[in-house]
């Protein structure tokens, strides 16, 4: 009886555990690679796509992977023949990988080679889809038009296509700009 007493004591105080290790051991570890003065270039099939420069990255390994921008980022978008048809800027982004999306904010700007301006607090890009989105207020100048959008857009990457969920604004186009009735 004595042996299974002291047995039992043995096994009472053994067991127990010291939370700041346990924390120690199990704690989610977030890996971060920096790099700085950064210029990339992206293609697919070959062909130039963009060239991003951004003075700070960070790449880091979370439960979801995310390539980091936190001050400012500058891209170029290319047209099929390599030349440059928009840029953006903008304080912040985040690239999610996986996704294919980059998650703009603070003073975001698109501006395409024919004058076309698009601002907003906060954007969206879609790199599969070549589509900039917002449910945020944004503001679109263009060739004889000039929109604000109270709440939500969607725009083609060259700004050709640009569709505003609540607009507001004046917009100014010639009578021939309309379809025929």
């Amino acid at each position: 009886m004595a042996t299974l007493v002291s047995w039992g004591c043995f096994f009472m105080t053994s067991c127990e555990n010291d939370p700041k290790r346990i924390d120690a051991l199990t704690r989610n570890v977030v890996m971060k690679e920096e790099a700085t003065k950064v210029e990339a270039w992206l293609s697919q099939d070959g062909i130039m796509k963009a060239k991003l420069t951004s003075p700070l990255m960070l790449r880091v390994a979370a439960d979801t992977p995310y390539v980091e921008f936190p001050n400012t980022l500058h891209v170029d978008f290319y047209d099929s023949t390599s030349v440059i048809n928009s840029w953006l800027d903008a304080h912040y982004a985040k690239y999610f990988e996986a996704m294919g999306k980059v998650y703009l904010k603070d003073s975001v700007v698109v501006i395409t080679n024919k004058g076309d301006t698009l601002r907003s607090p906060d954007l969206w890009w879609d790199q599969n889809t070549k589509m900039f989105y917002t449910d945020k207020y944004a503001i679109y100048h263009g060739i004889g038009k000039a929109i604000t959008g109270g709440k939500g857009l969607e725009a083609t990457q060259d700004l050709n296509s640009v569709i505003f969920h609540y607009p507001t604004g004046t917009v100014e186009v010639s009578s021939s700009g309309f379809p025929a009735n």
